[in-house]
């Protein structure tokens, strides 16, 4: 039996050495997530076994779980979702939901997919708005007209995602009183967003932010504490806590704005990046179940299957944006939409715990969602670079004969 203290030194330990492992290959850099998740399977029981899937270590995954959706709603800028970007990314998200219901409906009736087809459909139409978004931000292209196209659309890549499985697939009342519920919700939410963004242009704000370098930590514990009231909340009205922890980031982020903004988002980011996320994929490594990818002849083929419909999925709806983009900007675009792990395995971690997928169906959406994150930005990137080399060789007019 594994001591209390030993469990967490592991997994501290894990979360130490990710980031490291993350720049041994300098030609080829791991996402960050994907190393969490890789230690968190050599500590968990179907390897070394030195940390457990129960106690202290499952709630530290649910703590880490519900901080990732509020991080991801923190990077949710509302006010820069407005406009034909907007209308295109909603556009987008549905035509790839519906394509996805209809693979996945057909794959689960000829046994390929034996996981619910809606829950498979939410899984596969995401996209990781928190890993496109640094990646972007690297490469210089997050202001460009490029990045203001496929921000909006995975942003959407996550919020439609959240949307159908607060309000299909969890339901723990009848359809009107979880209706009910889900609008007082929604009051108490848009209430909230009142209050922020009247806070923001007050002198309450610069009074907060003068707290912001003090012991107290004020508008840190302040964040905080909207969140754990909303999911809170959300469990209450028996909606899911993820749809709870996504809007506190959102209303956090209404509030947000200037110097003390960008001072708190840092801080944010520091209890973050720095301590529950990395727990939450940990853990979700630690109770990924390896034996389930050569469990079956059919799983490599259910790999490549879904990597192919994910593409195809958050592929298609690149032909919204004909007169957007140009010819070597598609190819990119589409595989950056395509990309999608961690709302992929928030969705498996919520399907098997809730008795709606077996652990085995989980593990081959995480591994998906795993390769996705290694080689679809890789590819995106490649078509970029060599669109930008066939531009600067490509002959002007004034040297053409």
């Amino acid at each position: 039996m594994h001591s209390l203290h030993s469990e967490l030194f592991f997994i501290a330990l894990a979360a130490a050495l990710a980031p490291l492992l993350t720049q041994i290959p300098k030609s080829f850099r791991m996402p960050v997530l994907v190393a969490e998740i890789l230690l968190g399977m050599l500590i968990g029981p179907h390897i070394f076994n030195l940390v457990s899937t129960d106690g202290l270590v499952v709630l530290l995954g649910e703590l880490g779980l519900t901080y990732l959706l509020f991080m991801v709603g923190l990077e949710i800028d509302l006010d820069e979702l407005h406009g034909k970007p907007l209308n295109l990314a909603i556009s987008g998200w549905l035509l790839s939901f519906i394509i996805a219901m209809l693979f996945m409906y057909i794959f689960h009736s000829i046994g390929l997919i034996t996981a619910p087809p809606i829950l498979a459909a939410v899984a596969v139409s995401t996209t990781a708005l928190g890993i496109v978004a640094p990646i972007l931000r690297e490469a210089g292209t997050l202001n460009s007209s490029f990045g203001k196209l496929l921000l909006p659309a995975a942003a959407m890549g996550e919020f439609g995602p959240l949307m159908v499985i607060s309000f299909l697939l969890i339901p723990t009342h009848s359809s009107v009183w979880h209706t009910l519920l889900m609008l007082a919700f929604v009051c108490t939410t848009v209430l909230l967003v009142d209050m922020a963004i009247r806070v923001r242009s007050s002198r309450w704000m610069d009074l907060i932010s003068q707290t912001m370098k003090k012991g107290g930590q004020f508008p840190v514990r302040i964040c905080i504490a909207v969140q754990a009231m909303l999911v809170a909340l959300a469990a209450t009205f028996g909606i899911n806590i993820v749809i709870g922890a996504f809007a506190a980031g959102l209303v956090v982020n209404l509030s947000m704005r200037g110097e003390g903004g960008e001072v708190l988002r840092q801080k944010l980011d520091a209890i973050g990046y720095g301590f529950l996320i990395p727990m939450f994929f940990i853990v979700a490594g630690v109770r990924f179940d390896i034996s389930a990818l050569w469990a079956s002849p059919l799983v490599p083929v259910q790999i490549i299957c879904l990597l192919g419909l994910l593409l195809l999925v958050r592929g298609v709806p690149v032909l919204l944006y004909n007169k957007l983009l140009s010819a070597e900007e598609k190819i990119p675009f589409a595989f950056y939409s395509a990309t999608g792990l961690p709302l992929i395995v928030i969705i498996s971690e919520i399907g098997v715990s809730s008795g709606l997928m077996s652990a085995d169906r989980g593990a081959v959406l995480v591994c998906t969602g795993m390769i996705s994150v290694l080689l679809f930005p890789i590819l995106a990137h490649r078509f970029i670079e060599e669109a930008k080399q066939k531009i600067s060789i490509e002959p002007s007019d004034d040297t053409t004969n």
